[in-house]
């Protein structure tokens, strides 16, 4: 695993005023984004997951957690409640085996949709995408998640119906 990136995390502004930090993860998160996951409605979690998924189990958790910055990058949104940090969001892409293209994931926690933050956490993703050389984003959405796909749509993503699956579109995006 490389070393963490620090220099990528940056504190930024909501329209509502509150102020979050988006940064790479770290293995030092797994209980940080083991709670954030936990506290998804379970139909975020199926939107995230495709199907639904009880508690997160400890493999998942380190897959998240422990990334080589490079094929696997993950940013989180971070806000301070109290005394602590809190993670509100997650976006993360895989490369795949061409080098060329990636997988995208992303989930807001349900008390922060429409704040801004999965768009902040998309433009440091898509930056990070870019600077890997990556040309291509793509990424699955289930049929039914309206949000989704206006929010990919409004970025310039592409959908197409799933040839796999008739639940799925496939969104993607050349960078």
């Amino acid at each position: 695993m490389a070393e963490y990136p620090a220099h990528l995390a940056r504190e930024r502004r909501l329209a509502d005023g509150r102020n979050v930090v988006i940064r790479p993860i770290r293995p030092a998160d797994e209980q940080g984004e083991r709670a954030f996951l936990e506290q998804l409605s379970p139909q975020a979690r199926r939107r995230r997951f495709i199907k639904y998924r009880h508690a997160p189990d400890d493999e998942l958790i380190r897959y998240f957690t422990h990334i080589d910055y490079d094929r696997h990058m993950a940013y989180v949104c971070e806000v301070s409640n109290g005394a602590r940090r809190e993670i509100v969001g997650d976006a993360r892409y895989t490369a795949n085996a061409d080098g060329r293209s990636c997988e995208l994931g992303i989930v807001v926690g349900d008390d922060w949709h429409h704040t801004g933050v999965a768009q902040l956490l998309m433009e440091e993703l898509t930056r990070a995408a870019r600077a890997r050389g990556l040309r291509t984003m793509q990424g699955v959405v289930l049929r039914d998640n309206r949000d989704m796909l206006d929010f990919v749509s409004a970025l310039d993503f592409e959908s197409a119906p799933s040839l796999e699956d008739q639940r799925l579109v496939r969104i993607t995006k050349q960078l």
